[in-house]
């Protein structure tokens, strides 16, 4: 009689079993799937975020653009007033005060598109006690100290 209560606790130990697994594999389910869904929407934020980027570069690059030809008409615009009406007082020319700043602007542009120099012309003296010649030909700047001597 031992074994018979033994195997029918057995059965009903893998019944219970079997019914904790299913209700276990459900949420293990549900949770793959909804790290899926997680791992998705990740990929499409990213994706949205490359866009959002990609488009304010463009967009950036477009209005550059429209700048620089809007600058170009202005210019047009100034010196061809200048040269069709040369007789034409300052005061009834729109484009007359522009042009000096246009001028001093050209000039400023002129000098920013010059690239630095990596290099030295000769030795700079660096690693040695001594001045460089082109250094020590310069004259020297004025200090708070030597003001004061």
């Amino acid at each position: 009689m031992a074994w018979i209560y033994a195997l029918l606790i057995f059965i009903a130990g893998a019944i219970v079993g079997a019914f904790a697994m299913r209700l276990s594999n459900k949420g293990l389910k549900q949770q793959k799937e909804l790290k899926k869904e997680l791992d998705k929407s990740k990929y499409e934020l990213e994706q949205f975020r490359q866009e959002l980027v990609d488009h304010f570069a463009q967009s950036s690059e477009l209005l550059d653009n429209i700048a620089k030809d809007y600058s170009k008409l202005y210019e047009h615009m100034a010196k061809t007033s200048t040269e069709l009406m040369p007789n034409l007082p300052e005061q009834d020319n729109p484009f007359a005060r522009r042009i000096s700043t246009l001028e001093a602007v050209k000039d400023a542009k002129q000098t920013q598109d010059k690239q630095p120099r990596d290099y030295a012309n000769g030795a700079t003296g660096l690693l040695k006690d001594q001045k460089p010649e082109s250094v020590a030909d310069e004259p020297k700047p004025e200090t708070e100290e030597s003001k004061a001597s």
